[in-house]
């Protein structure tokens, strides 16, 4: 019966960090032209930042997710802690796309739209 109440106080012990975790989310990022056609083929980078931490000396940790969109221009990513990430998306052919997002659902769709690229521009005559 002693063992019985051992086994099931460590069980408890090595369960109640994994339930205490930060809130997950699951992202996904739809990348489109202006005429909302997809763009295939396109590299989305997801980078989260956690704030200082005075148990880990102030040091930042890092965490970057990088895939490329299907044929449908869908980014999907795996879970990741809710926060603010910065996506940045990089198409050939297309302005280069960086902005700040709050993720604060559990499931969340990005939707964003890329620029043609802009005309040469010169200062000579």
């Amino acid at each position: 019966m002693r063992w019985l109440v051992v086994v099931l106080t460590i069980t408890l012990l090595v369960s109640l960090p994994l339930a205490g975790g930060p809130p997950m989310t699951r992202l996904r990022v739809e990348v489109k032209d202006l005429k909302d056609r997809p763009i295939e083929r396109a590299s989305v980078i997801v980078r989260f930042q956690t704030p200082r931490s005075i148990k880990r000396l102030g040091i930042k940790s890092k965490k970057q997710w990088e895939t490329r969109t299907n044929q449908d221009g869908v980014a999907s990513f795996p879970s990741m802690p809710q926060g603010t990430v910065t996506i940045l998306v990089i198409a050939k052919n297309y302005q280069t796309f960086g902005g700040e997002f709050d993720i604060l659902e559990a499931e969340k769709t990005i939707q964003i739209k890329l620029n043609p690229p802009q005309p040469q521009y010169t200062a000579h005559p």
